[in-house]
């Protein structure tokens, strides 16, 4: 069977193609008798395909030519699979404990063939939902994030080469034009894809519409967003994007990656985990009332920056002679680079909690929300949650610049209960 143009997988289609693909059927040391294959795509965009065989086990994931979660009527370029595999490798080399291998790429059936996270691994946001406790996640995440972000970033690398990395990823501008629409359009106007928990929320997404201030912010976010290349971001490193055990921590699915502003994956991520904290509510039961679980949420975001602002500083100081933004001959002055490196860290501070924000609001008032509150069956109850979630995510977006430090950011959660 040859595979020279697209087509969909199903699993008849799959096995034939992995008997044709070197790279994919020496996993299975060519034994194809009791192979099992698995569709557990509940994602928004693709297909993904488990394979296991008696000798060795991989993901298949498949980009389809839509958006999956609307149909063929909102069309999305397969090409985001080409960038999600660059961004598997660029950022598995960077951070090899934390994102899994690719093991075969092929851009015509805009496939990739990569390592099966096998169980007890599970996405963290359903481990959220039940109230596990990771105690390597900040650890994990901070070392991933300061390592990918510094590493592609002008800090390390000179324009010349940063110059031709940005323009290879300017090619996802479709993805990024759906960030641009989702996150940063829609929840602010009227928008068939919208929705929200109504009646209950009917005057909170008007009152989001309405808002001049917050508008005015949004468009500042969008501008960087946009503008800025200033890392090879993950692009979408939410909750779902992470598997997860008690000692193992991976991100996948970097299809929105581009060059673009580090405080949009440290955003995402935390924004993220704010999200899950006010879903808690919703989730206690008389056994349980999740007040512990709540407090180590906390704990973990204020971990996870604090170890991101550590490691990615020791990077720095240890790379201070390699890249292009800082140029040793004028900024040699240890006093002087530790301005400098305080003064970054602040702001991308406080990006990233303007961003978190945006992504905060438009899972709750756009068009992709998060199983954190969907799973919450009182639509009531569930209102409730997503109401001081967005209390505390327009609070961010709009006095971002007045958190000193993440103590003070924790400190405002508290106070919205």
């Amino acid at each position: 069977m040859a595979f020279s143009e697209f087509r969909p997988l199903d699993e008849k289609v799959l096995i034939e193609y992995i008997k044709a693909t070197p790279s994919l059927s020496s996993k299975l040391n060519n034994k194809f008798d009791n192979l099992t294959i698995k569709e557990v795509g509940d994602g928004n965009l693709n297909f993904v395909f488990i394979v296991v065989g008696s000798t060795g086990s991989f993901v298949i994931k498949q980009a389809l030519p839509y958006i999956r979660c609307i149909g063929e009527s909102w069309p999305m370029t397969k090409e985001r699979a080409y960038f999600e595999a660059l961004a598997l490798r660029e950022h598995g080399g960077l951070s090899p404990d934390h994102v899994p291998e690719v093991y075969h790429f092929d851009r015509t059936m805009s496939l990739i063939g990569m390592r099966y996270l096998e169980p007890p691994h599970i996405i963290l946001r359903k481990g959220l939902i039940a109230g596990i406790e990771y105690p390597l996640l900040a650890d994990h995440m901070s070392d991933y994030i300061a390592r990918t972000l510094f590493f592609t970033s002008l800090l390390y690398r000179n324009t010349t080469d940063h110059k031709r990395a940005v323009a290879e990823f300017c090619g996802n501008v479709e993805l990024c034009r759906l960030t641009e629409q989702v996150v940063f359009s829609d929840p602010y106007k009227i928008s068939q894809y919208n929705h929200w928990t109504s009646p209950y929320l009917d005057s909170d997404a008007e009152a989001i519409r309405e808002d001049n201030a917050l508008k005015l912010e949004v468009a500042e976010l969008k501008s960087l967003f946009c503008e800025r290349a200033q890392a090879l971001i993950h692009g979408d490193l939410h909750t779902g994007s992470v598997m997860v055990t008690h000692d193992s921590t991976q991100v996948i699915d970097p299809e929105f990656a581009y060059y673009g502003p580090m405080g949009f994956d440290i955003g995402a991520f935390l924004g993220n985990l704010i999200l899950a904290f006010f879903a808690q509510d919703g989730h206690a039961d008389e056994q349980n009332d999740r007040k512990a679980y709540k407090d180590w949420i906390l704990r973990t975001i204020e971990n996870t920056w604090n170890l991101f602002d550590r490691k990615f500083v020791a990077l720095w100081d240890t790379n201070n002679d390699s890249g292009d933004a800082y140029l040793p001959a004028i900024y040699n002055n240890p006093g002087l680079l530790q301005l400098v490196q305080k003064k970054y860290i602040k702001d991308l501070l406080h990006d990233s909690l303007g961003f978190g924000a945006a992504k905060m609001i438009r899972r709750i008032v756009g068009v992709a929300h998060v199983e954190d509150f969907e799973s919450i069956a009182d639509a009531s109850k569930r209102a409730g949650c997503e109401r001081r979630a967005l209390e505390v995510a327009k609070l961010l977006l709009k006095e971002r610049r007045k958190f000193q430090g993440i103590a003070e950011v924790i400190s405002a959660i508290q106070q919205v209960q």
